[in-house]
């Protein structure tokens, strides 16, 4: 039996450039290196090549930082439209993340034990669209257990050895904590003890649904939603360290890691110098963001307003959508790349702002289906 088309996940409301908050303010023209890095990837899928092919060929002959030139090629190509749920509400949530900088090894050492782990040999990947075009994008994981596909395993029983992914370790680091906030982020740096560094991106899940553990501890009455951030969770986490398997194992979802090759010197990719996004691009601190790709297409320009982390103080620019997360689900849901290091950590640590979005779609083309 043919499954029944998806619900609609988002309605565009055309907008006018003039509805944009603090677009006059903006220096637009930063975004332009991170939309024409992702315009190599937008332009080699056939079913977006010719939606994006005008944008993207006057993108690159932008002169760099030319202000004025950018805005004439925002106002020459693109039209706005505010993101809104099916059910008429226009405003959502606004997350950060980060790249983590942890220390570790490539071997297993006295101080470095806890596996980061790559993809396990037993993981199947079902690409639902190769049998459902109506279910493009949406994907099924599982294992083989004699002739059935069965889920695969959980979080809990990965920790538990069950899982083929001893011969699979792409690094050893010191704290579970970090590990597990390396999963959330998706990727990441691991520093080695000769001074090189070590870059790990997004592979694979388990196919489990993603928990958020500060849930979990707000249902426990052990944290309060208002104090909910991940330095709080750090901070759960010390002072209950014979709890904190259980809590982790909460989030029955997993995610494996492959080793990133650095861009090559001189390169556009080399000089923004981010982990790659869902689009398979670097991501530009400060200039992209993750997004539903069920309602926001990856590699559009999308228009964010919302404020600084735990502050009023508005934060509105223009973003590129270049990557997903398991949490970020909906029409008006963002969540924001700060970079990597402490202070990006910081922020992103305690970023739960409300926002807004408008999609930036090029003029003519039509509209996605969400």
């Amino acid at each position: 039996m043919t499954p029944p088309p998806p619900a609609a996940h988002a309605v565009y409301a055309p907008s006018a450039w003039r509805e944009l908050p603090g677009f006059d303010r903006d220096r637009v023209a930063e975004i332009v290196p991170a939309f024409v890095v992702g315009c190599a990837a937008m332009l080699r899928k056939a079913d977006s090549a010719s939606t994006w092919q005008a944008p993207c060929e006057a993108a690159r002959q932008l002169g760099s930082g030319d202000e004025a030139a950018a805005r004439a090629w925002l106002h020459g190509h693109f039209s706005p439209y505010r993101m809104v749920f099916p059910d008429g509400r226009d405003r959502g949530l606004v997350t950060g993340y980060y790249e983590p900088v942890i220390a570790g090894s490539r071997t297993k050492t006295p101080i470095h034990a806890v596996p980061i782990h790559g993809l396990p040999d037993d993981l199947l990947t079902v690409d639902l669209g190769t049998l459902y075009p109506e279910l493009a994008d949406r994907r099924v994981r599982g294992r083989l257990d004699g002739r059935r596909v069965v889920p695969y395993w959980s979080r809990a029983e990965i920790e538990a050895g069950k899982a083929a992914v001893s011969g699979n370790v792409l690094a050893f680091v010191a704290d579970p904590v970090d590990a597990f906030f390396l999963q959330i982020q998706g990727s990441g740096r691991i520093a080695l003890a000769d001074g090189t560094m070590m870059r790990v991106g997004y592979a694979d899940q388990n196919g489990h649904p993603y928990t958020p553990v500060a849930r979990v501890l707000i249902e426990r009455g052990e944290m309060t939603r208002e104090s909910a951030s991940m330095q709080a969770i750090r901070a759960w986490a010390t002072a209950n360290p014979d709890r904190l398997p259980a809590l982790l194992n909460a989030n029955a979802s997993y995610v494996f890691f492959r080793e990133l090759a650095p861009p090559a010197p001189g390169t556009p990719e080399a000089a923004i110098d981010g982990p790659l996004g869902a689009l398979g691009v670097p991501l530009l601190p400060r200039r992209t963001i993750a997004i539903d790709r069920r309602a926001i297409p990856l590699g559009a320009p999308v228009w964010l307003a919302t404020t600084h982390p735990g502050s009023d103080q508005p934060l509105q620019r223009l973003v590129v959508a270049q990557d997903t997360g398991g949490a970020i689900r909906g029409a008006v849901r963002a969540d924001f790349f700060w970079g990597h290091g402490d202070d990006a950590a910081a922020r992103a640590g305690i970023m739960k702002e409300d926002g807004r979005l408008w999609l930036l779609w090029p003029k003519g083309a039509a509209l996605p289906k969400p």
